[in-house]
């Protein structure tokens, strides 16, 4: 059959509408899809500076925002058009710590006595360093609902709106935990800030 008879048989019979199998996308679909993990992706460098606020571990931190990148690229579908994408990846983000919290406190594994466990010492001279390890570890003392709006809104600039979405808290409660936050900070690092 030459290329001008399929044509011509095509033309005579009649033709089913044409539909797209239900696993295909159409092109703008694909299109808003990309367009959804560009913006993704550039939200990475902030997911995982919250995520080593959560982990203080960096090896544990990756993996957090990988696994929560994993979920919201598979439910990117329920991403609501027009809402805060920063907002809804960080509470991915954060179910994510504590679905994987809860899942060590019943596993349990012999950390106290592993050698991994231990951290590791690098040696610094310069009193930056020395004021951010303080700092880090004034954090780490902290209860974690403080530190976790303290940072949201301090070191990644999100609004206290968005800081509440985030927390799934009232935004007085978010200024409150902040405003806690830094004064335990006053009280620990007082002698950091004057020099």
């Amino acid at each position: 059959m030459t290329c001008s008879q399929v044509a011509t048989s095509a033309e005579a019979e009649p033709q089913a509408p044409a539909t797209e199998p239900p696993h295909t996308r159409s092109h703008a679909d694909r299109t808003q899809a990309k367009i959804k993990a560009d913006e993704v992706l550039a939200h990475i460098p902030a997911l995982r500076i919250y995520a080593r606020s959560l982990c203080r571990d960096a090896t544990m931190a990756d993996d957090l925002v990988q696994d929560a990148l994993v979920r919201a690229i598979g439910a990117i579908a329920q991403f609501r058009p027009g809402s805060n994408l920063k907002a809804w990846l960080f509470t991915i983000l954060r179910n994510c710590f504590y679905s994987a919290y809860a899942l060590r406190r019943r596993e349990l594994p012999g950390a106290t006595d592993c050698v991994a466990s231990l951290p590791v010492a690098v040696p610094d001279g310069q009193i930056w360093s020395i004021t951010r390890q303080e700092t880090g570890r004034a954090l780490a003392r902290m209860p974690s609902h403080y530190s976790e709006a303290l940072i949201l809104v301090t070191v990644l600039g999100s609004s206290y709106i968005d800081a509440a979405r985030i927390l799934n808290c009232d935004i007085g409660t978010v200024k409150s935990r902040i405003n806690r936050a830094r004064a335990k900070l006053r009280e620990e690092l007082g002698d950091v800030f004057t020099r």
